[in-house]
């Protein structure tokens, strides 16, 4: 395992501190935006995101930190950070893979990738087969352009952070 791999321990402890800023975050959204918030939390994965999970790693090539990702998270939701961030639960990411198939981004075989979450702006994160996560540059997957914007799953979870963390100081997330 690389020191960029995910570990359980490092999910526990992602979890923690972005549930803290989250919890911080909703507590004063009213105040703030003057709305009463909606769903903003890491849920845990339970056991039907579990069987989930290993059902994804048999049935496609699926990255292994995006295994260790849902044998330890069900899902993201943070629908109040920017236009919002969904990390889609193994479950939904099954049932596209068998209604759509993976995403072709590319020539080859190392340009597919696996449909993970979105935006609420619309665009689509993309699980490419290395591990690399990509965006669409628009809120389509036909023919498909993605710009990579993490190297790793990792750090795909490091920029969803600061982008919390800065929502969270300033009401503005960025651009991931």
């Amino acid at each position: 395992m690389s020191d960029r791999s995910l570990s359980p321990a490092w999910l526990a402890s992602w979890t923690e501190r972005v549930s803290g800023t989250l919890t911080a975050m909703t507590g004063e959204f009213e105040h703030r935006h003057g709305l009463t918030p909606g769903t903003n939390q890491v849920r845990p994965a339970d056991h039907d995101d579990q069987a989930a999970a290993r059902t994804l790693a048999q049935v496609t090539p699926t990255p292994a930190d995006l295994a260790t990702f849902y044998e330890s998270i069900g899902d993201v939701t943070w629908e109040d950070v920017g236009n919002g961030y969904i990390l889609n639960p193994a479950g939904d990411l099954l049932l596209r893979l068998q209604e759509y198939g993976v995403v072709d981004f590319g020539t080859d075989e190392k340009s597919r990738g696996l449909v993970i979450g979105s935006n609420g702006g619309g665009l689509i994160y993309v699980a490419g087969p290395d591990g690399a996560v990509y965006r669409t540059r628009t809120a389509s997957l036909d023919e498909a352009e993605l710009d990579k914007v993490a190297d790793d799953l990792r750090q795909f979870l490091e920029l969803l952070e600061r982008a919390l963390t800065r929502f969270n100081a300033d009401g503005d997330p960025g651009y991931l």
